[in-house]
């Protein structure tokens, strides 16, 4: 057995595992990642519009903090987030873009005087304060009060993962590519590494190491129609859950994205509404000020998506040979906006559809976009059950984004998580002593096993036609509208596919470069992911964020304002469900009116008794400053790297 040692290891090569692998090379950590593809190709660098963080340098950004920040992410998270982490992130988020322009991102930035935006349809001139000239510019998105969406042009997340993998390589970390790690290696209590299997050759090798960091990214992959990239299939989640210690944390949790092209579900980013753009419909007419009279294309991504489902069912899609669809309209950005500011929109729709987007409407509608749900992990990004392990960024559940999340606050996780949760795991692979190689052993041998099985197999199942029929149920019964018969449907038909999978027979009998064989060690796993989605789905019956049941419209707090956790224990046939309560006496901000259709929410018995506490500490402390009203009413540490205040173009602290 080939085995390799490592202080940290991180599996997954994007910009969340990027930053933990920083995070462990700075202080001094041998530390190794794996990574299915080159880094450089790894999904983050398909984030277009921006990473959110709360500098109020441009003119529209003025008077934005951490408190707007938080209040921003907590209500578009339908108050599902941990709130604890929700503050952490909006700390961090302005010191993570300031130091990934230290590291050569080009953000685009503020150039002072006059400058011509498209606000709700209306070419608005903007005059920027001579201040501001130089500073890091930022552009509106979906839920937000302030315009804080930093951004270069629209390829950012591109601009950054160059950025962190060149940082990465600099500091001599070791990526190990085309490298799968396809179950991890623990004792019960701990996490000691994974077996990795080498996409190339085959081979089986352990990875021993002090702390292992899953950073795979989400699960989109288990749709037939998605805005992710064909590695996001949820590997790492999947082994996680495999282990039966440790639980997923609300993985109903789905997001679908308003804006994906048809009919192959590439994004156009966020961007494309936040500098202007407008959804039309088969008539041209501009149909969300109907629904959302306040905020229009910008109201949180869950809402407009549901919007346009909406508005097409009452039969104003446009046909295609595709299915009905909508229409985004950026022609009246102008040509000198495009192509500087969404010149990959504008390659996209050339592409992909023919079109050059200057001229001409793009043909889109909503698509699986992110998982909000993971790895459930305390604040410190440590898993739930087995100590020495950790999850971040889109494979984990932290949890920022609760039931939504906000457009920005993605790509701002991953950097950020990286940095707060990267000092965690420093810190542990400090403490922890190397992984048994004779446990090793045991787990390279149960895994070459199922390896022999597959190929020794003669008459059995075709791996892709279990695939496609998966990619088609989660598409049709466990999409952006959901009810309780069709999820139960779904979990039947996910559960016989999940045994079918048992008895699959492999064409293809090689070992090595052989795609077959991965997708046969894969689709089981993933089965058991959109199980565990299905499952949990049918059992919330209330609707919050992303998760929208029909047959319960109602966003119920009184009886669902918990945290799913869904774990798979050993030798059983289906998930098993528990929860975890948050506790609206701790927040900081409790749950309320959202501000999108109508308020029709069962409220919390504890929610009027926290606001009256929270009015009567604001009446006895008037003088009190924002940062000494925060930390009395909800309390957070960060590591001390990351705890002092953010400076902003005003003098405000």
């Amino acid at each position: 057995m080939k085995t390799r040692y490592t202080d940290a290891l991180v599996i997954g090569g994007g910009l969340a595992g990027l930053r933990v692998a920083i995070a462990c090379r700075e202080q001094g950590l041998d530390t190794t990642v794996l990574s299915l593809i080159p880094a450089k190709r790894s999904h983050s660098a398909a984030a277009q519009g921006g990473m959110q963080a709360s500098l109020g340098n441009s003119l529209k950004g003025e008077g934005d903090n951490e408190d707007v920040h938080f209040h921003d992410t907590v209500k578009g998270s339908d108050w599902g987030c941990d709130q604890d982490v929700a503050r952490m992130f909006t700390h961090v988020a302005p010191k993570a873009v300031r130091e990934a322009a230290n590291w050569g991102v080009p953000w685009t930035r503020v150039t002072a005087g006059p400058r011509q935006v498209v606000v709700n349809a209306e070419k608005v001139t903007l005059d920027e304060p001579k201040e501001a000239h130089g500073l890091i510019n930022a552009r509106d998105f979906g839920g937000t009060k302030k315009w804080r969406t930093c951004y270069t042009s629209d390829g950012t997340g591109h601009s950054l993962l160059y950025a962190l993998d060149n940082q990465a390589i600099g500091m001599g970390i070791e990526v190990h590519e085309r490298m799968e790690a396809v179950r991890l290696i623990h004792d019960g209590e701990r996490c000691h590494g994974a077996v990795v299997r080498c996409l190339v050759t085959g081979e089986l090798i352990a990875y021993l190491a002090r702390t292992t960091t899953i950073a795979t990214g989400g699960y989109g992959r288990l749709w037939s129609v998605s805005t992710n990239a064909i590695i996001c299939e949820g590997t790492g989640a999947a082994i996680a859950l495999e282990t039966g210690k440790v639980a997923l944390g609300n993985p109903e949790a789905v997001q679908f994205h308003p804006t994906a092209i048809v009919p192959v579900g590439i994004l156009t980013t966020e961007g494309c509404r936040g500098d202007g753009g407008l959804l039309r419909d088969v008539d041209g007419h501009r149909f969300m000020p109907d629904y959302e009279p306040e905020k229009k294309e910008l109201a949180s991504r869950d809402v407009v998506s549901r919007r346009m489902t909406e508005h097409m069912r009452k039969g104003k899609g446009v046909p295609s040979p595709y299915g009905d669809h909508l229409w985004l309209d950026i022609t009246l950005l102008g040509k000198e906006h495009i192509e500087k500011n969404l010149r990959e929109v504008q390659e996209i729709c050339q592409y992909f559809l023919g079109i050059d987007p200057v001229k001409e409407w793009i043909p889109v509608r909503p698509t699986q976009h992110y998982s909000m749900g993971g790895v459930r992990t305390n604040a410190q990004g440590e898993s739930d059950g087995l100590k020495g392990l950790y999850a971040v960024g889109e494979a984990a559940c932290w949890d920022m984004h609760g039931f939504n999340r906000l457009g920005g606050n993605s790509l701002a996780e991953t950097v950020v998580a990286g940095m707060i949760i990267g000092e965690s795991v420093a810190v542990a692979s400090k403490q922890t002593p190397m992984g048994d190689r004779d446990l090793a052993q045991r787990f390279v041998e149960a895994e070459q096993a199922e390896i022999d099985a597959l190929l020794a197999r003669e008459i059995g199942e075709d791996v892709y036609v279990l695939r496609r029929d998966m990619e088609a149920l989660m598409m049709d019964k466990v999409g952006i509208f959901r009810t309780g018969a069709e999820l139960d449907k779904a979990v039947s038909e996910l559960t016989s596919l999940l045994e079918r999978s048992a008895n699959i027979a492999l064409l293809n009998k090689r070992r090595h470069s052989n795609p077959e064989l991965v997708e046969a060690l894969k689709v089981p796993r993933m089965l058991k992911l959109a199980l565990c989605i299905a499952t949990a789905a049918a059992a919330r019956t209330e609707s919050r964020g992303a998760h929208a049941r029909e047959d319960y419209p109602q966003r119920n707090d009184r009886d669902w304002l918990k945290r799913t956790l869904v774990r798979w224990p050993e030798g059983q046939a289906a998930p098993q469900l528990s929860y975890e309560t948050l506790d609206v006496m701790a927040m900081e901000l409790p749950p309320g009116y959202r501000g999108y259709g109508v308020d029709n929410a069962i409220a919390h018995p504890d929610t009027e008794r926290r606001e009256a506490e929270i009015a009567q500490w604001d009446a006895a402390n008037p003088d009190a400053d924002r940062f000494q009203r925060q930390q009395a009413l909800m309390p957070y540490d960060l590591p001390k790297p990351y705890r002092a205040r953010n400076q902003r173009r005003t003098g405000e602290d």
